[in-house]
């Protein structure tokens, strides 16, 4: 590796990143359209859609990329003294700051959906927020069964996808590296 190390920045903090966000506006849209007054199908069809969209979405983000997460962790290589590890909240913050239009943009679009369906683009919205937590957690566990924190490379993540294009692999340290617990939660 040489003289200069890179900057890393934890995969599981980089996944639960989103989570918040989606999930508070998305119950903020569905709230929106739960009160309207009047919309094409009726409050109880767009509740009951949005529903089924929220369990649909929750276990599509969940399953996504579950086999590429699962070779890049079990074939990471061990991080060099030389790599800098990126705090929790710059990695929340960086994430946060390169997807914020597209946030706001997907807020509108699920409030605005509930002239059609009620609250249905909302939960949909929330539903994401769900399996980005529950990926989370399956990465936790993950990183404690393989007693190792996975990292990835912050060149290879300009946009936040820790399994994208771009990334190669990733890179291990032990169970006490970095201000993050395992499945990217703060460390108490």
């Amino acid at each position: 590796m040489g003289r200069g190390g890179q900057a890393l920045a934890r995969v599981a903090v980089i996944v639960r990143a989103g989570a918040a966000p989606l999930w508070w506006f998305g119950l903020l849209a569905a709230g929106l359209g739960a009160v309207l007054p009047v919309s094409l199908t009726g409050r109880r069809i767009g509740l009951l859609a949005g529903a089924a969209l929220f369990i649909v979405s929750a276990a599509v983000v969940f399953l996504a990329g579950r086999r590429r997460y699962t070779h890049f962790a079990k074939a990471a290589s061990r991080a060099a003294k030389a790599d800098f590890l990126q705090d929790r909240s710059v990695t929340v913050r960086t994430w946060r700051r390169a997807w914020r239009w597209w946030l706001l943009l997907g807020f509108l679009a699920a409030a605005g959906s509930s002239f059609a369906l009620p609250g249905a683009g909302g939960l949909l919205m929330a539903g994401a927020g769900a399996g980005l937590w529950l990926k989370a957690g399956w990465l936790g566990r993950l990183e404690r069964a393989g007693d190792a924190l996975v990292w990835v490379r912050t060149d290879w993540v300009p946009k936040g996808a820790p399994v994208g294009k771009k990334v190669r692999g990733f890179r291990a340290t032990g169970p006490g590296a970095g201000d993050a617990a395992p499945g990217g939660a703060r460390r108490r």
